[in-house]
């Protein structure tokens, strides 16, 4: 127990004095939300994927996917590292890097706003970010209750208020430069934790080709597919429901090019080889912890006597309850780096929320719309305040659920992800490459993807069979909005030509660059 809380104790220490160091870089507005976007390669690539994967993913996703895919769960995290990494850098890092400077836009929704000169749909994407991010923000303490009752038999409550004052500290002082480096030291405890924890669990059941012959003799006589039925399923190649494996693919792979905290993680590049180093770097951070986390979810059947004694198909206390039933044979050494792990998973992930709702919330929405006059200094003032307040928010909902075991609210945090990137993916990507996108296409997106999936939430029975999962609904909004946005902008007025060439302009602006980056003969 005593090494297990001075893990903890100096866990905090170090992000305090992150915080503290980099009040240096938030002096102003730029500063503050893009560190004076100058930030180098592996802390642009950590923070990323930090932000990516969170104790959802850890305990939540992972949990519920591996047992209901068994080891074909792991194409989730593939997805995750070439789809949600690896391809979005290459196609949004560069170009979101420099219209995003040539614009001078800090957040997504200012994008929106500056690229068609529209205010309205500047505010109606704040308004979209806020109403989302914040239940989304809750949902990152849950996969901490039972790790920490677990392990340190305290009261969640305890635990969730001292994580979410430690945060807004680090972050309140120092801004995304703070984040940003406390995310590159959580990033490393994450690759080294998950590791680490896969070969102990593994281990517990005999090695991995043991576990793998363990888990090739279920089957799930309770599964409503015949194909779940037969023994082997959960060890094979695509698992017993190849179609909603699908779904969580596209959406927690293809969401993260539509999500404000991820995308602007591009913002703040420094450098163009900063892009090229961030993409590997990042899909390598993805390949281990969400491969790794998907991977071992993927042998939760082989805990069945523990989480399912009834037979009845599903774990007694929940998809929630596997991965910590998986872990709690571990040694005590090694309970304390998982608690450290999901520590930091949940606090990465909630700094990147924050920074992005509260920048965006003062930016976009307030700022002289609201608040008429508002200089540098009265900008980071109210940022601060609101990282406060959306704290406080997120810290009452997630005890609110966790005392009341409130459905709504976990529903609402389930279809965060569906919302946000079905709304904004299509519409940023396309202003990124053609010039022929219209305001009027954004809006129908906009309320396309918010409808339907606030639709999901109170009449999903009336939703086709397929939709009613949030994650299916999720993916179908991003999909269908790759063909709502051209249609509409073919049919709806052409965008003032002058400004979207000049816009564009930037893209073709020559510059010199090192022999090393280009032999040039020419």
């Amino acid at each position: 127990m005593l090494i297990k809380f001075l893990l903890v104790i100096l866990f905090f220490g170090v992000m305090l004095g992150i915080g503290l160091y980099c009040r240096r870089h938030s002096v102003d507005v730029n500063g503050f939300v893009l560190a004076d976007r100058s930030v180098g390669p592996w802390l642009s690539a950590f923070a990323y994927g930090t932000s990516y994967f969170s104790a959802v993913v850890f305990v939540g996703y992972a949990g519920q996917f591996g047992w209901r895919y068994g080891i074909a769960a792991t194409w989730v995290g593939l997805g995750n590292a070439f789809i949600g990494s690896l391809m979005a850098w290459a196609v949004l890092g560069r170009r979101t890097r420099i219209m995003s400077q040539y614009l001078s836009s800090a957040t997504m929704p200012d994008f929106f706003g500056k690229r068609f000169t529209s205010d309205a749909l500047k505010i109606a994407a704040s308004l979209i970010c806020f109403i989302f991010l914040i239940p989304y923000t809750a949902s990152l303490y849950n996969g901490l209750s039972r790790l920490f009752g677990m392990a340190f038999n305290i009261d969640y409550s305890v635990c969730v208020i001292f994580m979410a004052v430690l945060t807004g500290i680090y972050v309140i002082a120092g801004g995304y430069m703070a984040t940003a480096i406390n995310d590159f030291i959580q990033g490393i405890i994450m690759l080294a934790g998950i590791v680490a924890v896969i070969i102990a669990v593994l281990e517990s059941k005999g090695g991995l080709f043991a576990s793998l012959a363990g888990i090739a003799q279920i089957a799930d006589p309770k599964a409503a597919s015949e194909l779940a039925k037969s023994p082997g399923i959960f060890a094979s190649f695509f698992g017993p429901d190849p179609v909603n494996l699908l779904g969580v693919i596209i959406l927690t792979s293809l969401g993260t090019w539509g999500l404000p905290q991820m995308v602007q993680k591009f913002y703040a590049i420094k450098n163009e080889g900063d892009i090229n180093k961030g993409t590997v770097i990042s899909t390598l951070f993805a390949l281990v912890v969400a491969g790794g986390c998907y991977f071992l979810g993927g042998f939760g059947r082989l805990f069945t006597a523990q989480l399912d004694p009834s037979g009845a198909g599903v774990p007694v206390e929940g998809y929630d309850s596997v991965i910590p039933v998986m872990l709690s044979s571990l040694p005590d050494i090694l309970l304390g780096v998982v608690v450290i792990l999901v520590l930091s998973a949940s606090m990465s992930t909630l700094s990147s929320l924050v920074l992005a709702s509260s920048s965006t919330l003062t930016l976009d929405l307030l700022k002289g719309h609201i608040i008429k006059q508002m200089d540098d200094k009265k900008q980071l003032f109210i940022m601060r305040v609101l990282i406060v307040i959306f704290i406080i928010i997120s810290v009452i909902l997630a005890l609110i659920q966790y005392k009341s075991n409130v459905t709504f609210i976990a529903q609402l945090m389930g279809v965060s992800w569906g919302a946000l990137a079905g709304a904004f993916l299509a519409p940023f990507m396309y202003s990124l490459y053609w010039k022929g996108v219209t305001k009027l296409s954004c809006w129908v997106n906009f309320i396309f993807s918010s409808v339907i999936m606030i639709a999901n939430i109170f009449v999903r029975p009336d939703f086709p069979v397929m939709l009613q999962s949030p994650i299916n609904a999720g993916a179908f909004c991003m999909l269908a909005g790759f063909v709502i946005v051209p249609v509409i902008s073919f049919i709806t007025p052409k965008p003032d030509k002058k400004f979207v060439d000049d816009a564009f302009s930037c893209y073709t602006k020559t510059v010199t660059v090192r022999q090393s980056s280009a032999l040039g003969d020419e």
